[in-house]
């Protein structure tokens, strides 16, 4: 679909079958487009890219900057981005030049789309991003949700995976006690996390090297960032010939590199991904338990074992 000369890709488009609110908010996508280019002065300037749930269109303000519009489906996880970027100010991050939080839209300094961490080997990439904990770890702003909150809904909700056959036992068990006390423990909150900094969200950039893009806020523990370079670039954990050996290799280098407790490290990696398990059976039943997804959360949850 074109509007206003932006094409809107057709893969994207069809998200209108997962269900009513995507279907909604695509039929207005169009018309939105058309407004906030006319309201901000923006000109088109390249190729829509599309993510999991967003449309980012390159273009060029009133003044000729290269920017980058971000229209977000309105879901939770994206309701407090614009907080999270203007918090971090730049620092490590890329800059917000305007939001509408409203329409859930964003005025972006520009990265280099598709030149990411995927371009380094997967150790120098986890150290990368390593390094970029303590530049976006600060305190928490009073508006996020809080991690400890998740934990309390996850450890309630884990213990249906007995019945499938998809996870050991002992991993449900072992992942629905750490979850409570995790729900308990008083450093679950109060640091401004991203909680999805993995590869394809830190892109190559002019003012530096790389950008961080894309979070996804919450009140939490810094520990918890960790898992999803571990689902991430998949295919050269399977490649390696030693799938546990190339995990454990990630890993040790976040966890030195950062600084993190192992322990508790390694019990957000467990929770993470039994809590995938779950969200992943949640859309299908028996069927789902030789999924690929649901394989690979129970990989790494044997690979991190102490």
């Amino acid at each position: 679909m074109t509007t206003a000369g932006v094409e809107i890709p057709a893969d994207f488009l069809a998200n209108a079958s997962r269900g009513a609110d995507w279907a909604a908010w695509l039929e207005r996508l169009p018309r939105l487009v058309r407004d906030v280019l006319e309201e901000w002065a923006l000109t088109p300037d390249g190729t829509v890219s599309t993510g999991h749930g967003a449309l980012v269109l390159p273009v060029l303000t009133g003044d000729g900057e290269p920017a980058a519009l971000k229209l977000g489906w309105p879901h939770p996880e994206a309701e407090h981005e614009h907080l999270a970027l203007r918090a971090w100010g730049g620092h490590g991050v890329v800059r917000l030049l305007r939001a509408d939080p409203r329409r859930w839209v964003l005025l972006l300094e520009r990265a280099e789309a598709g030149v990411d961490l995927d371009t380094l080997p997967v150790l120098e990439a986890c150290e990368v991003i390593a390094g970029f904990y303590p530049r976006i770890h600060r305190p928490a702003l009073p508006q996020l949700r809080l991690l400890s909150d998740q934990a309390a809904r996850w450890s309630e909700g884990i213990p249906a995976l007995r019945r499938h056959r998809a996870v050991p036992r002992r991993y449900v068990d072992q992942a629905a006690s750490l979850a409570r006390d995790f729900a308990s423990d008083p450093a679950t909150d109060g640091v401004l996390i991203h909680t999805d900094l993995h590869f394809q969200n830190v892109l190559a950039a002019k003012r530096e090297p790389w950008l961080v893009i894309d979070p996804k806020p919450l009140s939490g523990d810094p520990a918890y960032e960790l898992a999803p370079l571990l689902w991430n670039r998949w295919d050269e954990v399977l490649a390696s010939g030693n799938p546990r050996w190339e995990l454990l290799e990630r890993f040790r280098t976040v966890v030195d590199a950062a600084g993190f407790d192992e322990e508790r490290a390694r019990a957000w990696v467990i929770v993470r991904e039994i809590v995938n398990v779950m969200w992943a059976l949640d859309e299908g039943s028996d069927a789902a338990v030789d999924d690929d997804w649901v394989t690979q959360a129970v990989t790494i949850v044997k690979a991190v074992q102490p």
